[in-house]
């Protein structure tokens, strides 16, 4: 089993005026994100709109994910959207077969009616059954469309079987972050934190990374804060704070916040989201500055790391 551990990506999909997937664009988003050091890649994820994409977008989407990236970092995804359990083990198993490194399942479709535990492990179960064993599995508790987290005694029994490598933890709370790293001890199970406030005390606290939306604004700042950090705590603390205070903008218009912020890189040319049709420029007052403050102090902290 590939070790999914490190500052991972939850991927934007690049789209183009004609509502097309930006495959050009894709290209380049890839080469920027492994240019700036990351350990492995989400594909296919919230973050990639995958409520958004047909069946055949999803698996084509993973499927050039892996051949682009061939071999040199890890390639999770996922693309679990349904709620029915047919459909769901089509569409597992249809990404089963993209060459990822593994396949992610969503918490809430666990569990779509919130009726507990024996639900969830009955759905389980029934994935686990048709699932290609070789295949190493993940678990996401992606917000929408509820966000469903795991028990202690769920998260155990996944850990357990042996099958899971990775939990995307959107806890966002540090007692529960550091609970779990405890309880998945001795398994193959990584927990990944994905809130961006407790990002340093989550990996201090054993995280196994970094996944949250603002690895798509400044990867390598969370890349040097997870291998670097404990080296300088001072400039690691003080990095956190402005991390954590970026990130608040995720609630002004995200994810088509970070396609206008990669636009203006050059990384592709349409800010055109599927999930958010919105002006955010003009809904969202003080944004343009927000954005331009943002690549000025990943620049700044990027000089501050170097020195």
């Amino acid at each position: 089993m590939k070790e999914i551990s490190g500052i991972v990506p939850v991927m934007l999909t690049p789209f183009t005026a004609q509502n097309e997937i930006d495959y050009p664009g894709l290209g380049r988003l890839i080469e920027w994100y492994l240019a700036q050091g990351v350990d492995a890649l989400f594909a296919v994820c919230q973050s990639s709109e995958m409520q958004f994409l047909s069946l055949n977008e999803r698996v084509d989407l993973a499927k050039y994910v892996v051949r682009k990236v061939d071999g040199r970092v890890p390639v999770i995804a996922s693309g679990h959207i349904s709620d029915e359990l047919g459909q769901q083990k089509e569409e597992l198993l249809a990404m089963a077969q993209t060459g990822i490194s593994a396949l992610v399942l969503v918490t809430n479709h666990l569990d779509p009616r919130q009726q507990g535990s024996e639900t969830f492990y009955d759905h389980l179960n029934r994935l686990l059954d048709v699932l290609p064993k070789e295949l190493p599995l993940g678990l996401y508790e992606c917000p929408a469309p509820y966000r469903r987290l795991l028990s202690d005694e769920e998260l155990r029994y996944c850990a357990d079987s042996g099958r899971f490598v990775v939990l995307k933890d959107v806890s966002c709370d540090l007692d529960t972050v550091t609970r779990r790293v405890k309880l998945v001890a001795g398994t193959p199970l990584a927990i990944i934190n994905a809130n961006a406030a407790i990002a340093y005390q989550a990996m201090l606290a054993g995280s196994k990374g970094f996944s949250g939306v603002f690895t798509n604004f400044h990867p390598e700042l969370y890349h040097w804060l997870y291998h670097q950090g404990g080296k300088h705590p001072e400039l690691a603390g003080e990095l956190a704070v402005f991390l954590s205070l970026s990130a608040v903008t995720e609630t002004l218009g995200y994810p088509k916040n970070a396609k206008i912020y990669h636009q203006r890189m050059g990384t592709f040319d349409s800010e055109y989201c599927r999930v958010n049709k919105d002006n955010v420029l003009e809904k969202f007052w003080g944004l343009t500055v927000i954005l331009d403050q943002i690549r000025t102090g990943t620049e700044f902290y990027q000089q501050k790391i170097k020195a």
